[in-house]
This record gives structure tokens, sequence and C-alpha cells, in this order.
């Protein structure tokens, strides 16, 4: 953990990062983070203690792991985790953020849903709409337990979406998000594709890049990562641009694996994925939040909960 720590703060101290810069456009931006650099958070896999996934040691419904986690982060300069949450699909995960969101008020944390689209042909976008107010009364009321500890930006509450079967109209998702009081933030995955006028923004996703996934995983996504910033800088300055951050990659722990495979290179993966927007933007205009892909996840070999791989002796491999 030590590790990761003085990983996180040598990336964030640096005036420059820990990659050099390139040329920046002139640009002004619509939103940029609210202090000198992004607010840095983490998704965090709400599963782990369910038979379905691999026994990582601890039960996600444990109040003292949270409340661990929620400390360890802070201490790594992390200030909130994005939380997967599938509406009333899945009655574990379901659980976990209902225990998540007080904890995080209590130990002064944030905390975002990340809603799971279901992938399901037909009634995609009412079981969205359901979903999204069902989620609005219980979380996000005044008097929700843990209110105070979720995520806003501008006094709006940020909910990323992670796609999976594509079949959702987000146009019609988002007139009536539009009714609430405080209609939410809506943060898409990747750019924008058959509704960008539906998204406050984008967030960059852990991949290879355009040369896909390379057998020794020396493809880190340095082009994804170029192309995501350039575009959104160059044609979407009023969007919420999210960037994204990884160690590495490695699902032949998971019962879906494709073998797919991203070499943390000794610690440069991370290093250069979270410093890489600095190419980018301005440094009076950084964006907004930098997404640590993952905290947690074991099973597609992204957690930087236990450490980062640095290749010195004694250190996680």
């Amino acid at each position: 953990m030590e590790r990761l720590a003085a990983v996180l703060l040598s990336c964030v101290l640096l005036a420059h990062g820990c990659s050099g810069t390139g040329p920046q456009r002139t640009v002004r931006l619509k939103y940029r983070a609210a202090g000198p650099s992004p607010e840095i958070l983490a998704v965090y896999e709400p599963w782990f203690g369910h038979p379905a996934h691999i026994s990582v040691g601890y039960n996600s419904h444990d109040p003292a792991v949270l409340h661990r986690q929620m400390r360890q982060a802070k201490s790594m300069g992390i200030s909130g985790f994005v939380v997967d949450w599938y509406g009333d699909r899945d009655e574990f995960n379901g659980k976990t953020y209902a225990l998540m969101q007080p904890i995080a008020a209590e130990e002064k944390f944030h905390i975002a849903m990340m809603y799971d689209e279901t992938d399901q042909e037909y009634g995609a976008t009412d079981e969205a709409i359901a979903d999204f107010k069902m989620f609005r009364d219980t979380y996000l009321a005044p008097n929700a337990p843990g209110r105070d500890a979720y995520l806003t930006y501008e006094g709006r509450p940020v909910i990323f979406i992670f796609p999976k079967g594509r079949h959702t109209d987000w146009d019609r998702v988002r007139q009536e998000l539009n009714t609430w009081p405080t209609p939410p933030l809506l943060i898409y995955e990747n750019l924008p594709g058959p509704y960008p006028n539906a998204f406050d923004g984008f967030y960059a996703w852990v991949q290879p890049g355009a040369k896909g996934w390379a057998a020794d995983g020396s493809n880190w996504g340095q082009d994804y990562l170029d192309q995501f910033y350039s575009t959104m800088i160059s044609k979407y300055p009023d969007k919420i641009a999210v960037g994204g951050a990884w160690a590495q990659f490695d699902d032949s722990k998971a019962s879906w694996s494709l073998n797919r495979h991203i070499s943390a290179r000794c610690g440069q993966t991370f290093k250069d994925t979270f410093n890489l927007w600095r190419k980018f933007y301005p440094q009076d205009q950084p964006l907004p939040f930098l997404l640590i892909e993952t905290w947690n996840d074991y099973e597609e070999g992204t957690a930087v909960e236990r450490g980062i791989p640095t290749c010195k002796a004694g250190a996680q491999q």
C-alpha cells in the first residue's frame, strides 16, 4: 500500500507529472477542476463475497472492510469511489452500495454510482428511467442516508454510465432526468456515440488502443488516450472530460477470460496513464476528474488496492 501511495503522491506533486508534456492547444474549457489538479476517483467493484466471483479475502458487505478501504484510499490521495450499480437486477451489489454511502459520509469520502446498463434488447429505456428514479428516491433525496457524501460537480450529482447492450434510448432518459429538481450530470464511456447531446461528459476506460491486445501486454493504451484527450479538447470543450488511469490488465482469473493483457511495465503503465492528460490540457485548466480503473477488480487484474507492480525485489509482481 505504501508503494501505491508513493506513486500517487509523486505523480500529483510533480509540477508537470511523471511524464513529459507536449504541445497544448489554446482552448477555453467549460468544465475544469475545482483546484490545481483533477479530483482522483477510483472504480469500486461491489461483488466480492458473492459465490459467482473469486475469493479475495474479504466480503464487500463487511462495514469494517469498507471503512478500511476508504481510509486507505484517502491516504493515497483518492477522494471517492465510483461503484457499479444495477438497480434491482443485482441484490448483492445493491446491498453493498446501500452500505457504502452512509459509511462514505462518516469517512468524509465521496461516492458515486456507475449505472450498468441492461443487456436486454427490449425495455432497456424504460428500465433505465425506472432505475434512475429508484436511485434518486433512495440515495439522492435530501434525507437519504449519507446523501452528503454523493459526488457532485457544480451542485449536480455525477452519474457514470457503463454500457452493456446499448439498446437504451439515452435521449429519452435525458428528457426524463431533466424534469428532476436537480438533474444529474451523466458521464458516458469513451467518446460520443449516437446520443452525444444526452451526456454531459465522457470518461476514458482501460483498453490497449487501436493495435488491440498484445500477447505480451505491450499495448498499454497510449494511442487510445491520445485520441480521447485530443478529441475532447478539439470537439467537445463544452463537455466534462474524465481521464483514465490504470496499472495493468489481466483477465486470466475471470470466468469470462479472453486472455487479454496490459503489462504493468514495472509501474510505468500507471505513471503514464495517470499523467497523459497533461499533454493536452493547459496547466491552468486541468480536467475535473481522473478515474483510476480500478480499485479492486481482481478478476480483470486492474486492482490497485494492494499496490502497483514495481519490479523491485520484494515488491508485488
